[in-house]
Protein backbone atom coordinates (compact mmCIF):
# COMPACT_ATOMS: atom_id res chain seq x y z
CA UNK A 1 0.00 0.00 0.00
CA UNK A 2 1.44 3.49 -1.16
CA UNK A 3 2.15 4.98 2.53
CA UNK A 4 0.94 8.77 1.47
CA UNK A 5 -2.43 7.71 0.35
CA UNK A 6 -4.81 7.74 2.98
CA UNK A 7 -3.20 10.58 4.13
CA UNK A 8 -3.47 12.38 0.66
CA UNK A 9 -7.29 11.42 0.87
CA UNK A 10 -7.47 13.30 4.12
CA UNK A 11 -5.62 16.58 2.57
CA UNK A 12 -8.00 17.07 -0.47
CA UNK A 13 -6.98 20.72 -0.69
CA UNK A 14 -3.18 20.96 0.25
CA UNK A 15 -1.61 24.05 0.24
CA UNK A 16 0.90 25.84 -2.52
CA UNK A 17 4.28 23.80 -2.47
CA UNK A 18 6.79 26.57 -2.29
CA UNK A 19 10.55 25.77 -2.68
CA UNK A 20 11.74 23.15 0.41
CA UNK A 21 8.93 20.59 2.12
CA UNK A 22 7.45 22.44 5.27
CA UNK A 23 5.57 21.19 7.82
CA UNK A 24 2.45 19.84 6.90
CA UNK A 25 4.76 18.22 4.42
CA UNK A 26 6.58 16.33 7.58
CA UNK A 27 2.96 15.93 9.34
CA UNK A 28 1.83 14.34 6.45
CA UNK A 29 5.07 11.70 6.29
CA UNK A 30 4.60 11.27 9.77
CA UNK A 31 0.77 10.42 10.16
CA UNK A 32 1.66 8.24 7.12
CA UNK A 33 3.77 6.01 9.42
CA UNK A 34 1.08 5.45 11.82
CA UNK A 35 -1.27 4.08 9.65
CA UNK A 36 1.16 2.47 7.50
CA UNK A 37 1.84 -1.51 7.93
CA UNK A 38 -0.31 -4.61 9.90
CA UNK A 39 -0.84 -2.87 13.07
CA UNK A 40 -1.73 0.75 12.46
CA UNK A 41 -2.67 3.04 14.94
CA UNK A 42 -6.23 2.59 15.69
CA UNK A 43 -8.72 3.83 18.32
CA UNK A 44 -10.83 1.47 20.23
CA UNK A 45 -14.60 1.93 19.19
CA UNK A 46 -16.16 0.63 21.67
CA UNK A 47 -15.36 3.22 23.86
CA UNK A 48 -15.58 6.22 21.46
CA UNK A 49 -19.53 7.13 20.78
CA UNK A 50 -20.85 6.51 16.82
CA UNK A 51 -17.84 4.63 15.64
CA UNK A 52 -17.84 1.30 15.26
CA UNK A 53 -17.22 -1.28 18.05
CA UNK A 54 -13.86 -2.51 16.95
CA UNK A 55 -10.29 -1.56 16.83
CA UNK A 56 -11.18 1.37 14.16
CA UNK A 57 -7.12 2.52 12.39
CA UNK A 58 -6.95 6.30 12.44
CA UNK A 59 -7.43 6.93 8.46
CA UNK A 60 -10.50 5.06 8.68
CA UNK A 61 -11.59 7.17 11.50
CA UNK A 62 -10.45 10.47 9.66
CA UNK A 63 -12.58 8.98 6.53
CA UNK A 64 -15.56 8.64 8.72
CA UNK A 65 -15.45 12.12 10.29
CA UNK A 66 -15.11 14.15 7.03
CA UNK A 67 -18.47 12.86 5.92
CA UNK A 68 -20.89 14.89 5.73
CA UNK A 69 -23.13 12.52 7.36
CA UNK A 70 -21.36 11.93 10.45
CA UNK A 71 -23.14 13.35 13.44
CA UNK A 72 -21.40 16.12 15.86
CA UNK A 73 -21.52 14.38 18.41
CA UNK A 74 -19.51 11.61 16.91
CA UNK A 75 -16.74 13.65 15.81
CA UNK A 76 -16.69 15.70 19.22
CA UNK A 77 -16.38 12.41 20.95
CA UNK A 78 -13.35 10.87 18.57
CA UNK A 79 -11.66 14.56 19.31
CA UNK A 80 -12.29 14.47 22.81
CA UNK A 81 -10.60 10.92 22.68
CA UNK A 82 -7.35 11.75 20.59
CA UNK A 83 -6.77 15.18 22.74
CA UNK A 84 -7.18 13.05 25.65
CA UNK A 85 -4.67 10.63 24.58
CA UNK A 86 -1.68 13.47 23.09
CA UNK A 87 -2.21 14.51 26.47
CA UNK A 88 -1.45 11.94 28.62
CA UNK A 89 0.51 9.97 26.16
CA UNK A 90 2.34 12.92 23.31
CA UNK A 91 4.12 11.38 20.95
CA UNK A 92 2.47 8.95 18.50
CA UNK A 93 -1.24 10.38 19.66
CA UNK A 94 0.15 14.17 18.92
CA UNK A 95 0.82 13.06 15.70
CA UNK A 96 -2.64 11.19 15.41
CA UNK A 97 -4.74 14.80 16.08
CA UNK A 98 -2.13 16.81 13.39
CA UNK A 99 -2.75 14.28 10.89
CA UNK A 100 -6.86 13.86 11.29
CA UNK A 101 -7.15 17.73 11.07
CA UNK A 102 -4.81 18.30 8.00
CA UNK A 103 -8.42 18.54 6.26
CA UNK A 104 -8.96 21.66 8.00
CA UNK A 105 -5.22 22.99 8.92
CA UNK A 106 -4.27 22.24 4.72
CA UNK A 107 -7.10 25.04 3.86
CA UNK A 108 -6.34 27.90 6.80
CA UNK A 109 -2.97 27.72 5.36
CA UNK A 110 -3.93 27.71 1.79
CA UNK A 111 -6.31 30.73 2.32
CA UNK A 112 -3.56 32.41 4.44
CA UNK A 113 -0.70 32.58 1.89
CA UNK A 114 -3.20 32.28 -1.40
CA UNK A 115 -1.82 35.76 -1.90
CA UNK A 116 1.04 36.67 0.10
CA UNK A 117 4.31 36.72 -2.33
CA UNK A 118 6.68 36.16 0.84
CA UNK A 119 7.97 33.32 2.61
CA UNK A 120 5.06 30.99 3.74
CA UNK A 121 7.08 28.41 5.73
CA UNK A 122 6.53 30.73 8.66
CA UNK A 123 3.03 31.06 8.27
CA UNK A 124 2.41 27.45 7.72
CA UNK A 125 4.59 27.02 10.90
CA UNK A 126 2.69 29.42 13.04
CA UNK A 127 -0.93 27.88 11.99
CA UNK A 128 0.43 24.44 13.27
CA UNK A 129 2.11 25.59 16.16
CA UNK A 130 -1.42 27.41 16.74
CA UNK A 131 -3.51 24.47 16.21
CA UNK A 132 -0.82 22.12 18.92
CA UNK A 133 -1.23 25.47 21.82
CA UNK A 134 -5.10 24.86 21.72
CA UNK A 135 -4.52 20.87 21.93
CA UNK A 136 -3.29 21.30 25.49
CA UNK A 137 -6.10 23.66 26.70
CA UNK A 138 -9.02 22.98 24.42
CA UNK A 139 -12.81 22.63 26.34
CA UNK A 140 -13.59 18.62 25.82
CA UNK A 141 -16.50 19.86 28.03
CA UNK A 142 -18.25 21.94 25.29
CA UNK A 143 -19.06 20.39 21.67
CA UNK A 144 -17.77 21.35 18.29
CA UNK A 145 -14.24 21.08 19.53
CA UNK A 146 -12.69 20.88 16.09
CA UNK A 147 -14.30 23.89 14.82
CA UNK A 148 -12.18 25.71 18.09
CA UNK A 149 -9.03 24.00 17.58
CA UNK A 150 -9.35 25.05 13.68
CA UNK A 151 -9.81 28.65 14.39
CA UNK A 152 -6.97 28.88 16.94
CA UNK A 153 -5.04 27.86 14.07
CA UNK A 154 -6.46 30.39 11.92
CA UNK A 155 -5.82 33.20 14.47
CA UNK A 156 -1.53 32.15 14.94
CA UNK A 157 -1.37 32.09 11.31
CA UNK A 158 -2.92 35.14 10.67
CA UNK A 159 -1.09 36.94 13.61
CA UNK A 160 1.85 35.44 11.97
CA UNK A 161 0.81 36.98 8.27
CA UNK A 162 -0.35 40.33 9.67
CA UNK A 163 3.17 40.33 11.21
CA UNK A 164 4.84 39.42 8.18
CA UNK A 165 2.92 42.17 6.08
CA UNK A 166 4.45 44.56 8.58
CA UNK A 167 7.71 44.05 8.24
CA UNK A 168 7.63 43.74 4.86
CA UNK A 169 5.78 47.49 4.03
CA UNK A 170 4.85 48.91 7.04
CA UNK A 171 2.43 51.01 5.07
CA UNK A 172 0.55 47.93 4.42
CA UNK A 173 -0.94 47.86 7.44
CA UNK A 174 -4.74 47.55 7.62
CA UNK A 175 -5.15 49.65 10.48
CA UNK A 176 -7.99 47.68 12.36
CA UNK A 177 -9.72 47.82 8.06
CA UNK A 178 -11.09 45.01 6.85
CA UNK A 179 -8.71 43.46 4.51
CA UNK A 180 -8.79 43.88 1.00
CA UNK A 181 -7.29 42.14 -1.87
CA UNK A 182 -3.64 42.54 -1.38
CA UNK A 183 -4.14 41.03 1.33
CA UNK A 184 -6.21 38.03 0.08
CA UNK A 185 -9.49 39.39 0.22
CA UNK A 186 -10.47 35.67 1.33
CA UNK A 187 -14.18 36.04 3.47
CA UNK A 188 -12.17 34.83 6.86
CA UNK A 189 -9.93 37.98 7.03
CA UNK A 190 -13.05 39.79 7.48
CA UNK A 191 -14.48 37.92 10.10
CA UNK A 192 -11.15 37.83 11.98
CA UNK A 193 -10.19 41.79 11.29
CA UNK A 194 -13.73 42.08 12.73
CA UNK A 195 -13.13 39.79 15.44
CA UNK A 196 -9.50 42.28 16.05
CA UNK A 197 -11.72 45.20 16.25
CA UNK A 198 -14.67 44.11 18.90
CA UNK A 199 -17.04 43.97 16.06
CA UNK A 200 -17.73 40.76 16.37
CA UNK A 201 -16.94 38.04 19.18
CA UNK A 202 -14.87 35.02 18.39
CA UNK A 203 -18.24 32.73 18.77
CA UNK A 204 -20.05 35.22 16.12
CA UNK A 205 -17.05 34.94 13.56
CA UNK A 206 -17.07 31.12 13.69
CA UNK A 207 -20.42 30.85 13.32
CA UNK A 208 -20.81 32.55 10.69
CA UNK A 209 -17.69 31.62 8.66
CA UNK A 210 -18.38 27.50 9.34
CA UNK A 211 -22.06 27.23 8.54
CA UNK A 212 -21.37 29.87 5.30
CA UNK A 213 -18.10 29.04 4.48
CA UNK A 214 -17.13 25.29 5.94
CA UNK A 215 -19.32 22.68 5.58
CA UNK A 216 -20.79 22.62 9.07
CA UNK A 217 -24.24 22.96 8.68
CA UNK A 218 -26.91 25.09 11.14
CA UNK A 219 -27.91 22.09 12.52
CA UNK A 220 -24.53 20.96 13.55
CA UNK A 221 -23.82 24.52 14.75
CA UNK A 222 -27.38 24.71 16.56
CA UNK A 223 -26.35 21.43 18.29
CA UNK A 224 -22.73 22.39 19.02
CA UNK A 225 -23.78 25.76 20.65
CA UNK A 226 -26.87 23.95 22.83
CA UNK A 227 -29.01 25.86 21.20
CA UNK A 228 -32.28 25.09 18.92
CA UNK A 229 -32.40 25.45 14.71
CA UNK A 230 -34.33 29.02 15.09
CA UNK A 231 -32.24 30.42 17.75
CA UNK A 232 -28.87 29.65 16.50
CA UNK A 233 -30.27 31.22 13.09
CA UNK A 234 -31.31 34.27 14.25
CA UNK A 235 -28.08 34.62 16.24
CA UNK A 236 -26.18 34.37 12.84
CA UNK A 237 -28.83 36.89 11.16
CA UNK A 238 -27.79 39.32 13.99
CA UNK A 239 -23.87 38.57 13.73
CA UNK A 240 -24.33 39.07 9.75
CA UNK A 241 -26.00 42.61 10.44
CA UNK A 242 -23.21 43.96 12.12
CA UNK A 243 -20.62 42.89 10.06
CA UNK A 244 -23.09 44.28 7.40
CA UNK A 245 -23.37 47.41 9.17
CA UNK A 246 -19.41 47.70 9.95
CA UNK A 247 -18.56 47.01 6.42
CA UNK A 248 -20.55 49.66 4.82
CA UNK A 249 -18.92 52.24 7.16
CA UNK A 250 -15.72 51.33 6.00
CA UNK A 251 -16.55 51.09 2.72
CA UNK A 252 -17.74 55.20 3.18
CA UNK A 253 -14.44 55.99 5.08
CA UNK A 254 -12.96 54.79 2.20
CA UNK A 255 -14.12 56.84 -0.33
CA UNK A 256 -14.69 59.61 1.67
CA UNK A 257 -10.68 59.54 1.95
CA UNK A 258 -9.58 59.09 -1.52
CA UNK A 259 -8.30 61.89 -3.53
CA UNK A 260 -10.42 64.25 -5.69
CA UNK A 261 -14.03 62.92 -4.00
CA UNK A 262 -15.95 65.31 -2.16
CA UNK A 263 -18.29 63.74 0.02
CA UNK A 264 -20.77 65.86 2.94
CA UNK A 265 -19.61 64.58 6.30
CA UNK A 266 -22.40 62.24 7.66
CA UNK A 267 -23.92 63.66 10.47
CA UNK A 268 -26.49 60.73 10.84
CA UNK A 269 -24.35 58.37 13.00
CA UNK A 270 -27.58 55.85 12.60
CA UNK A 271 -26.76 55.43 9.42
CA UNK A 272 -29.88 56.97 7.74
CA UNK A 273 -29.18 58.43 4.66
CA UNK A 274 -28.72 62.54 4.39
CA UNK A 275 -31.03 64.30 3.92
CA UNK A 276 -28.74 67.29 1.70
CA UNK A 277 -28.68 64.49 -0.97
CA UNK A 278 -32.15 63.60 -1.52
CA UNK A 279 -33.59 63.63 -5.49
CA UNK A 280 -35.87 66.08 -5.95
CA UNK A 281 -37.97 63.17 -7.26
CA UNK A 282 -38.53 59.90 -6.32
CA UNK A 283 -39.35 59.12 -9.86
CA UNK A 284 -36.98 58.19 -12.39
CA UNK A 285 -35.54 61.04 -14.60
CA UNK A 286 -37.34 59.16 -17.45
CA UNK A 287 -41.39 58.58 -16.28
CA UNK A 288 -41.38 62.55 -17.66
CA UNK A 289 -42.47 64.61 -14.95
CA UNK A 290 -38.98 66.03 -14.80
CA UNK A 291 -39.88 67.34 -18.05
CA UNK A 292 -42.57 69.26 -16.97
CA UNK A 293 -40.84 71.70 -14.63
CA UNK A 294 -38.61 72.54 -18.07
CA UNK A 295 -42.48 73.61 -20.34
CA UNK A 296 -43.54 75.90 -17.30
CA UNK A 297 -43.39 79.62 -18.63
CA UNK A 298 -40.37 81.18 -17.86
CA UNK A 299 -41.67 84.21 -16.35
CA UNK A 300 -41.35 83.51 -12.69
CA UNK A 301 -44.20 82.17 -10.31
CA UNK A 302 -45.86 83.74 -7.06
CA UNK A 303 -44.65 82.29 -3.68
CA UNK A 304 -47.54 80.72 -2.27
CA UNK A 305 -50.17 80.68 -5.10
CA UNK A 306 -51.40 77.73 -6.35
CA UNK A 307 -53.69 78.79 -8.97
CA UNK A 308 -51.65 77.75 -12.20
CA UNK A 309 -52.08 74.43 -12.86
CA UNK A 310 -48.60 73.58 -13.74
CA UNK A 311 -47.45 74.79 -10.12
CA UNK A 312 -49.89 72.72 -8.53
CA UNK A 313 -48.85 69.76 -11.05
CA UNK A 314 -45.04 70.56 -10.52
CA UNK A 315 -45.59 70.46 -6.52
CA UNK A 316 -47.61 66.99 -6.39
CA UNK A 317 -43.92 65.96 -8.39
CA UNK A 318 -41.84 65.87 -5.26
CA UNK A 319 -44.41 64.74 -2.67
Amino acid sequence: MDPTSSSKDLARRPARPRGEPGVFDAARTAFAWLITGPHPVALDGRTVRGLPPRLVPLDEVGRLTVAKGCPQQTRDAVWTALVTRSRAEGETWTVACVGLALPVLLPVAATLTNRFRGEVHDIHAAVLTGFLEALTDVDLTRPAILVRLRWAAYRAGHRALRDALDAAAPVADLGGRAPGPEHGGHPDFVLLAAVETGVLTVAEAALIGDTRFCELSLADAAHARGQTYKATQQARHRAERKLAAHLDTLGENDAASRPGVRRTPRRNVAGEPEKTRRPVSPRPPKSGVGDRGTRLPARPRPSRSTSEPGAVQEASSCD
